[in-house]
């Protein structure tokens, strides 16, 4: 009998845009490519129940007016067992709200400031300038091959890394976090948060691959047969190349 692979959605009727649903089924169906019976727990508002089961949770982007809307569930309801779980081994996917709320704070354009539950050494901040477009990232996560990342970015928020996070990769190709320093996303133990929507995941079935050994690892598993992504990793070539074509000609 196979095991349950278990993915988590955080608010997936709010903090879905730009095709970020595709992350839960990649997730899903590469887990049940790697021999697991997946399982999706959709964790809207309200009761947390079942995160103590979760293997991967899922925070997607949304506008302003939906982060407004979960954040004080977030803040009340979610962060202390959200907590727990990573604190057990549990892996946390966060695309650009969602990478948002759990950092330290998120500052507006006019100076308010909303505190995140900090599970993330990050801080952001509202830029007066969108970055639009697509990006390229060389990942520097060990193990992830290759070593790319692609996506498209959509943010006017600038993210800063403090001392905890690291960079998930540097930017050869867009603004990533804020635009000035090269760098985007973060790492923090088992968080990954970035600003790549796209959706990610199916485009970068490495980092599926990374996010999901990862999980396992809590149960003293973590080895993972090789799949055949000859026809994901031709796409992630054919976006890479003209992603760089494009910046050529700008």
């Amino acid at each position: 009998m196979s095991q349950t692979f278990t993915v988590g959605w955080l608010y997936p009727d709010l903090m879905n845009i730009y095709g970020d649903r595709g992350n839960i089924l990649t997730l899903l169906k590469r887990a049940e490519w790697h021999g697991y019976e997946p399982r999706l727990v959709e964790l809207q508002r309200g009761a947390a129940q079942m995160m103590d089961d979760v293997d991967v949770f899922f925070f997607g982007g949304g506008q302003d007016r939906e982060q407004a809307l979960v954040y004080d569930d977030l803040i009340e309801i979610k962060q202390e067992p959200l907590e727990a779980a990573v604190a057990k081994g549990s892996v946390v996917l966060a695309v650009c709200g969602g990478y948002q709320l759990l950092g330290h704070y998120y500052q507006t354009a006019e100076g308010e400031r909303f505190p995140g539950i900090g599970l993330i050494d990050v801080r952001t901040e509202a830029g007066k300038k969108r970055f639009i477009g697509d990006v390229v990232v060389d990942a520097s996560i060990e193990g992830v091959d290759p070593s790319t990342l692609v996506g498209f970015e959509n943010h006017s928020g600038r993210t800063f890394l403090g001392v905890g996070a690291r960079p998930l990769g540097r930017v050869r190709l867009g603004a990533g976090n804020n635009g000035t320093d090269g760098t985007e996303g973060c790492v923090q133990g088992g968080v990954v948060g970035t600003y790549l929507h796209g959706s990610l995941l199916p485009k970068n079935p490495h980092l599926a691959d990374y996010l999901i050994r990862r999980a396992l690892s809590r149960r003293g598993m973590g080895e993972l047969v090789p799949l055949d992504d000859s026809t994901e990793l031709a796409a992630h070539a054919r976006i890479l190349e003209r992603a760089q074509q494009r910046a050529g000609e700008r």
